[in-house]
């Protein structure tokens, strides 16, 4: 069976495949840190990406979908692609959050960066941006997504509204993951101004 058949088959083939050359490269001895870092960065990834999508892909489309006359409309998307990439979305975005947060209690500056305090200070405030986001994503996306895609009952009103909000809070994350991702690079490469 080919494992490209399926995304289940992808990813385990992809973890396989990831393991394989750790251990070629680096011995069977386990590096926590690195770990720790590369499920940070492969969720980070999925949740940033999707979040990038979500903002430059689908909303301009539904928007074009929604205004042409004549086309197909957006149901497909709002019925079989947003419910499964928001899935994504969401459990991306708190991998990534405990994650990193794993990271920085590996290094020992989790408070540190929290307070943005001694050297936890750049990388403190990715992660203040990446809670914020985080927070966004459970308490203001998602419940009103559920509303604009029917998961759950909403009035005309209650979906136009969550409709706003969703948006705004998409959008918010969307400007807050370019520094929160400066940030993250910034503390592993030691800034970007010295």
């Amino acid at each position: 069976m080919n494992p490209l058949n399926s995304v289940n088959g992808t990813i385990i083939a992809g973890i396989a495949l990831a393991v394989l050359i750790a251990v070629l490269s680096m011995g069977v001895a386990l590096n926590v840190a690195t770990l720790i870092v590369w499920i940070h960065v492969l969720a980070g990834i999925t949740w940033i990406g999707l979040l990038y999508y979500f903002n430059f892909v689908q909303v301009p489309a539904l928007a074009e979908a929604a205004s042409d006359d004549g086309g197909p409309g957006g149901a497909a998307i709002t019925k079989y692609v947003a419910p499964r990439a928001l899935w994504w979305f969401r459990w991306g975005a708190v991998v990534t959050w405990v994650s990193g947060a794993a990271y920085l209690g590996h290094l020992g500056i989790l408070g540190d960066a929290f307070m943005l305090s001694g050297g936890g200070f750049i990388i403190g405030v990715g992660a203040w941006l990446g809670t914020i986001m985080l927070f966004n994503v459970w308490v203001l996306i998602w419940p009103n997504q559920k509303k604009i895609l029917g998961i759950v009952e909403a009035t005309a009103d209650e979906i136009a509204k969550a409709k706003r909000v969703a948006f705004l809070a998409s959008r918010t994350n969307t400007l807050l993951s370019i520094p929160m991702l400066m940030s993250m690079v910034g503390y592993g490469h030691g800034g970007f101004f010295l």
